[in-house]
């Protein structure tokens, strides 16, 4: 039961307990004036004092329902002594009618409304008719069983209230614990995504410039290491020397190219099959290996990407066959189909064993670069190879089209 001295009371809980003075203090105020009774004043002081007791003071003691019929009982006495000795104390079995719905419950409720009606008609000092008695009795049972039907309600639908407020409290607390988990959340979710971010940048970065910058040094190294074997001839070794010039012009450019994010030389001004073939080209001359370019299908604008991607691996793969194949021939094959492009680089070197090659600063990393880009846009990519079998190179990339801003 919720007492005035709870912070969540209602009004109504905060009124009903001040009740039982009041009809007290207006019959004994009334019944001092006309006559004085000291014994009067003492019974009602002491029944103020029993309630402040029992119902008002800070430690409540109603709580248990055994002590709150207790109290009662005790209540009624007290007034049935009062109005033997004034009948103005009547007024205070309205209170006892009110405190009647409020501390019992159920049945309890309407016998103490019973009594308390007993009480009020017994115990008037004045003899009366036992018609008039039992018809006094009866009104009072009726309209006090009215008024407790209100007062339930009230109650009923104050408690009712509290309970929401509980539950909305409640909810709201879990409203609160969730935000701040969601909160903490996505703190995680934005510092992983800013790691994936950074991881991803990164292996961006080690592509560009393992596919660019490295790769020009490799051939750069190659040319001087030739110019070293022909430094008798001059007109040779110039010819190489510009070579090595024009190699290293083409490094840089590609270095800055990469630092800005934008799309590789070739394919600044020449579509992939084009572009393909001017790598190849390059390539041959550098290596002295042929490395003739067949399309198949429709070629077509592709996005910017898709085109990156397979110039990328076509360039890495002849590299490898540089390096390590010991190539006679290479064939670069580029295929378009309705929904993929597909780049072949097929060579008839020493070929070896794909499954024991692991990354390392001597190499390695090439097939893995590989891998990498054309996974990262959903492709497929695969190596065959055998130890004196040649070496074949695929990358199935979407066939996604160029949009507006690269066409």
């Amino acid at each position: 039961m919720v007492t005035s001295a709870e912070p969540d009371a209602s009004r109504w809980d905060r009124s009903w307990p001040a009740l039982p003075y009041l009809f007290i203090l207006l019959p004994t105020v009334f019944s001092v004036l006309q006559e004085w009774q000291p014994e009067a004043a003492v019974l009602a002081a002491f029944t103020a004092a029993w309630h402040w007791f029992m119902v008002s003071s800070r430690f409540s003691r109603i709580d248990r329902p055994a002590v709150a019929v207790g109290y009662f009982v005790v209540m009624l006495a007290l007034v049935a002594a009062l109005i033997r000795i004034d009948s103005l104390f009547t007024v205070a079995g309205l209170g006892a009618f009110v405190q009647s719905f409020t501390l019992l419950s159920g049945r309890l409720a309407y016998v103490g409304v019973a009594a308390t009606a007993a009480v009020l008609v017994l115990a008037r000092p004045e003899p009366r008719p036992a018609a008039e008695l039992a018809f006094s009795f009866l009104l009072a049972v009726l309209v006090a069983s009215t008024v407790g039907l209100f007062i339930q309600t009230i109650s009923r639908q104050n408690q009712q209230r509290k309970a929401m407020i509980a539950q909305l409290k409640a909810s709201g607390a879990k409203m609160a614990a969730l935000a701040e988990e969601n909160s903490n959340l996505q703190s995680q979710l934005l510092t992983r995504a800013r790691e994936a971010g950074v991881l991803s940048e990164r292996q961006r970065m080690a592509r560009e410039i393992h596919d660019t910058i490295a790769q020009g040094l490799t051939a750069i190294l190659t040319q001087l290491e030739v110019a070293e074997n022909v430094i008798d001839d001059v007109p040779a070794a110039r010819s190489r020397l510009d070579t090595v010039r024009m190699l290293a012009r083409e490094s840089l450019n590609e270095a800055r190219r990469s630092v800005l994010a934008m799309r590789p030389a070739p394919l600044a001004d020449a579509q992939l099959a084009t572009a393909l073939e001017e790598v190849a080209n390059t390539w041959s001359q550098t290596a002295g290996i042929p490395a003739p370019v067949s399309v198949t299908g429709e070629a077509r604008p592709l996005h910017a990407e898709v085109e990156m991607t397979i110039l990328r691996v076509a360039q890495e793969a002849l590299a490898n066959v540089a390096k390590h194949a010991d190539a006679g021939r290479v064939a670069v094959t580029l295929s378009y189909m309705e929904d993929v492009v597909v780049l072949d680089v097929r060579d008839d070197g020493r070929g070896f064993d794909p499954q024991a090659v692991e990354p390392s600063p001597a190499g390695g990393f090439g097939l893995v670069s590989m891998r990498q880009r054309v996974t990262r846009l959903a492709g497929d990519f695969e190596i065959e190879s055998a130890p004196d079998q040649g070496t074949g190179v695929s990358a199935t990339v979407p066939a996604i089209p160029a949009d507006s801003r690269n066409a």
